[in-house]
């Protein structure tokens, strides 16, 4: 298969597509990052030139329609991907777009409607299913290592929303920004959850705005939280476990992500070193226990986890990867396992369900 030639809009220096997308490409043969597109001409030079790559644009559009992109990256505030993924479906190119695809449920509707009509391949950036660690989880559940699983309980935090910010990033405190607690951090999250142990039978939510308002550093000002920082997540999954999610805004002083999951035949217990609370990105490491043992132990991943990334590529970038790796053998091999526009839609289906149970205090059930 030829190289599939990417295209990132969005990609200035110091940016998500510079920690997470950029060096994926680095170590994965089947990509070829051949052009970038930010807002400036002089921030599109600049990224080129670090980045190495032979066409940098100052326009969207120049981009999308470079003959040599294949596959188009959205990868800027959640308020432009709507305008941006839809002109890079009308053109005809495959679309990875970063979570969420939209600000709400409408957009996203019409974007996964739109990506139907053009018949192009699509991403969602859900990345945390493809962490090894999260995988080698589903396997080990599947093959009977807790037993029957009786509950699941996540805590996280999701380390951006504190009590100060600079002007540059306030928008993540407003709910209109599609960029919160509830749907970056703790979307993802539940995104694992659901892999590796089953999507909800009846879900209940309460969302609390923790800070009402956020201080701007930069400016010695304020501003209201308009979005809840303190997200609780429970429910029985379809296989019948019960499951408590609770992702906080900012970091606690204690653990900062712990996942376990218990079954009738033993324990898997998922947690990350030091801050990180964000499970998509974190370096997760893996314990268990079943039978007779007393505790957990350490829990090696195995090789096979790592047979199209390599274990070298740590932090942001190496679950981003898997994503990609995963893609090129779909495009090979003519199959579907990486999620696209469709799977999204289902996400911010269940996001809605979130937010209407915590508004009527009532549990709901999701669609089948």
């Amino acid at each position: 298969m030829a190289k599939i030639g990417v295209g990132i809009i969005g990609a200035g220096r110091g940016g998500w597509a510079a920690l997470g997308h950029i060096p994926a490409f680095r170590v994965l043969p089947d990509y070829e990052l051949r052009a970038i597109s930010t807002t400036r001409r002089a921030s599109a030079d600049a990224a080129a030139q670090e980045f190495g790559v032979p066409s940098g644009f100052d326009n969207h559009r120049d981009l999308i329609a470079h003959p040599e992109v294949d596959l188009v990256v959205v990868s800027v505030k959640v308020a432009h991907h709507h305008m941006l993924v839809s002109e890079a479906l009308e053109a005809g190119k495959a679309v990875y777009s970063e979570w969420p695809l939209g600000v709400d449920l409408d957009q996203a509707v019409d974007l996964a409607q739109r990506a139907r009509t053009a018949r192009v391949r699509t991403v969602i950036g859900l990345q945390a299913r493809f962490a090894p660690a999260v995988r080698h989880v589903r396997d080990l559940v599947a093959d009977g290592y807790v037993g029957k699983v009786l509950g699941t309980t996540l805590i996280g935090s999701g380390l951006a929303w504190v009590g100060e910010t600079d002007r540059a990033h306030a928008y993540i405190f407003d709910r209109a920004s599609g960029t919160t607690t509830l749907t970056v951090p703790a979307m993802h999250a539940l995104e694992a959850l659901n892999f590796a142990l089953g999507d909800f039978d009846e879900v209940f939510a309460n969302l609390v705005r923790g800070r009402t308002e956020v201080r701007i550093t930069d400016e010695g000002t304020t501003v209201p939280v308009t979005a809840p920082d303190q997200v609780s997540v429970t429910g029985t999954l379809r296989g019948g476990a019960a499951a408590s999610v609770y992702y906080r805004g900012a970091h606690s002083r204690g653990d900062n992500l712990r996942w376990e999951i218990n079954g009738t035949e033993g324990d898997l217990v998922l947690t990350a070193p030091g801050v990180n609370g964000n499970l998509q990105v974190a370096d997760l490491r893996l314990e268990g226990g079943r039978g007779s043992d007393d505790t957990v132990a350490p829990i090696e991943i195995p090789d096979r986890y790592f047979a199209a990334v390599p274990r070298g590529l740590t932090g942001p970038a190496h679950n981003v990867a898997q994503v990609y790796a995963a893609f090129a053998a779909d495009l090979r091999d003519g199959t579907r396992t990486v999620p696209g526009f469709d799977h999204a839609l289902e996400r911010h289906r269940l996001l809605g369900l979130i937010e209407a149970t915590s508004r009527t205090r009532t549990a709901l059930k999701p669609a089948a």
